[in-house]
């Protein structure tokens, strides 16, 4: 079996990944995907977040194309050789739930503000001598949370929220008549506005497709509560990059927490992660992409994907499998 990791994300998983298989293969490792296709002559399993032309035409004899992550907004299912399997991967639902929770609380409670004001000896709270004092801090409990796409990702987060007291509400692309204890309902797209203005927060956990790609522009940014809160660990493009700017600088959002961006760094040194200056504003958590990136998600991903390659030499369809139509 000879296997390629593609792509800095996949070849990054490689060594956790031998280290659960329990035959042997030849692996190779190729950070830059543009060499990928000469690699693929007699490969029999791709792992790469990427699946292009090139790929397909060089790789005829692929058994198995497996996603190192749950999105497959880069890989063109069309062009699977016949008899290929598709799989992607997850674990990583815990990790980002967390996030979620850790964001909001720190949307809500401003900690990191009040931290470097202490360190200078301002203490801006009801202990403070001489000034008024500032108002007391919203509790996440009682309040709205919306949740954009209720799979692993937004099943997890449920249940964290519930733990918190929040009233659960969630929008996915099929509804779903029996919702799990503490979630109000799980509408279809046509209660996405309804959702947008009852949330006092809102987790995007959607995949990109094009029926999502801008799903949040300029007029449902303006539906939600200028006391909302934004948490955005899907994909950018979900929401109009400009959109969302403005209406975080006008302060007609309260703040957000972006672990995904509108651009990536395609080359060594410092690259800012959207054409916006999202950098410029106080109301913004910025994060590089880790919501997911666990000890947890690494080891369940690495086991999954060397259980495939298993699977794929045995001819077997491997788990977690895509539909490639």
């Amino acid at each position: 079996m000879k296997v390629v990791f593609a792509g800095f994300f996949a070849v990054r998983l490689m060594e956790r990944v031998q280290a659960h298989l329990a035959m042997s293969c030849e692996v190779i490792a190729v950070d830059d995907e543009a060499r990928v296709p000469a690699t693929l002559g007699d490969a029999d399993v791709l792992v790469s977040m990427g699946y292009t032309t090139a790929m397909a035409e060089a790789g005829r004899r692929l058994r198995l194309v497996q996603v190192p992550g749950a999105g497959l907004d880069r890989i063109e299912r069309a062009l699977l050789p016949p008899g290929a399997h598709l799989a992607n991967a997850y674990g990583h639902e815990a990790g980002i739930a967390e996030y979620i929770m850790g964001a909001m609380l720190e949307l809500t409670r401003g900690l990191r503000r009040l931290d470097a004001s202490l360190r200078q000896g301002r203490w801006d709270s009801q202990w403070a001598v001489g000034v008024p004092m500032p108002p007391p801090h919203p509790e996440l409990a009682g309040k709205t949370l919306g949740i954009l796409g209720f799979g692993h990702i937004g099943e997890a987060l449920a249940r964290r929220a519930r733990a918190f007291d929040m009233e659960v509400c969630a929008i996915r692309r099929q509804p779903q008549a029996d919702a799990p204890e503490g979630v109000s309902f799980i509408a279809g797209p046509e209660r996405l506005d309804e959702v947008l203005r009852s949330s006092d927060y809102l987790a995007i956990t959607l995949s990109l497709s094009p029926a999502t790609r801008n799903l949040l522009d300029q007029r449902r940014l303006a539906l939600m509560k200028p006391t909302a809160f934004l948490v955005n660990v899907a994909r950018a493009e979900i929401v109009d990059e400009a959109a969302l700017y403005r209406a975080l600088a006008d302060h007609k959002l309260a703040g957000a927490a972006l672990d995904v961006w509108y651009r990536y760094p395609t080359i060594p040194g410092p690259v800012l992660p959207a054409a916006q200056p999202f950098h410029e504003l106080d109301n913004v958590i910025m994060t590089p992409h880790v919501s997911g990136w666990t000890e947890g998600m690494i080891e369940a991903r690495a086991a999954l994907i060397a259980g495939n390659i298993e699977r794929a030499a045995r001819g077997e369809a491997p788990l977690n499998e895509i539909d490639p139509r």
